[in-house]
């Protein structure tokens, strides 16, 4: 057919490149990350992770309000638990009038609109950092998903919109969804990590938190017996399919840039939303390029955040929210 076709013809101009453009980016795609402290009037930036921060209460209900103006309609609360409020067991996570608890309050008082999610694990509660109950030397399941479970209903009672299981502990999914219904909670979610990778990328994260597996002797120094081998690619599949067998309602893969294979091999084999989360690690390695001068910000930005949508991600939790509905607005 050359020279009748000339697939330039389509990039002549930016006019013509956006008519035909395959992948747009709306506020709509996105699930904004937010860590909640004690405190009042704190907004205290996190060292790994430049411009993001954690906010107390009453500046978190100032930031959910800019959010909503920026037509971010969806959060997804993370909490840093004070040293003094942890033990093994996590009994914090079901305190009426807990961190988390008085953070999804805050939101809904601030803006009844926005869709709240919220982080169901123990790491931010566990004198051990892990994601569940340890008892000689290994993490828990069942005991963990039973705990989990309580912790989801806890937050539903608070307000929460959807719960989102981060653990990845067998058979969590079915019994939070029980523990839900048993409640009354029919229409709450539940956003599951269901691939989430065993993945070096969750560093800043962890210090955002404070929530790095402690390094001792008979206890595991990382979560690799429960998070995912990212050697694995079929595997991804059969925890998916597992967890909405179960009840889950959006399905979510952790970490995205270096998992956009497992992305695309998920949306095409089930009928649920598909979720990515571009972690921490993703964020701070961008930021600290473009620091140095070394990479375009927000080119290389808009490339990352185009590249998982197009993947298939439905939704994106991405600390660049802002960042990218701002420039879009530009």
């Amino acid at each position: 057919m050359y020279p009748l076709r000339r697939n330039r013809r389509l990039r002549t101009n930016e006019a013509i490149r956006s008519i035909v453009r395959e992948t747009v980016i709306t506020p709509n795609d996105f699930l904004v990350p937010l860590f909640v402290v004690e405190g009042k009037g704190v907004k205290d930036e996190i060292p790994s992770m430049p411009n993001y921060f954690r906010y107390s209460l009453d500046l978190l209900e100032k930031e959910v309000k800019d959010l909503w103006k920026l037509e971010l309609k969806s959060v997804l609360l993370f909490v840093k638990v004070p040293d003094s409020l942890k033990d093994n067991k996590g009994k914090e996570a079901l305190n009426p009038n807990g961190l988390m608890q008085r953070a999804i309050k805050t939101v809904k008082n601030a803006c009844p609109d926005m869709l709240v999610m919220t982080d169901v694990a123990l790491d931010p509660y566990s004198v051990y950092g892990h994601d569940g109950i340890v008892e000689n030397g290994m993490i828990l399941n069942d005991k963990t998903a039973d705990f989990l479970a309580e912790m989801s209903v806890s937050h539903a009672k608070a307000g929460a919109n959807f719960v989102a299981p981060s653990d990845m502990m067998d058979g969590r999914i079915l019994t939070i969804r029980e523990a839900l219904e048993d409640e009354g909670f029919i229409n709450t979610g539940i956003m599951s990590y269901s691939a989430k990778y065993a993945s070096a990328f969750y560093g800043p994260f962890r210090d955002a938190l404070d929530s790095a597996p402690v390094d001792l002797i008979d206890i595991p120094k990382d979560k690799k017996t429960y998070q995912m081998d990212f050697a694995n690619r079929i595997e991804a599949i059969k925890e998916t399919q597992m967890d909405i067998d179960e009840g889950a309602d959006i399905v979510m893969v952790k970490p995205g840039l270096c998992y956009l294979d497992i992305v695309r091999e998920i949306k095409n084999a089930v009928d649920v939303p598909v979720a990515v989360y571009q972690v921490s690690g993703e964020y701070a390695m961008l930021k600290a390029a473009a620091e140095k001068g070394w990479l375009d910000h927000d080119a290389v930005m808009m490339e990352q955040i185009t590249a998982i949508k197009r993947a298939g991600a439905d939704v994106i939790a991405s600390y660049f929210a802002k960042d990218v509905v701002k420039l879009l607005n530009s």
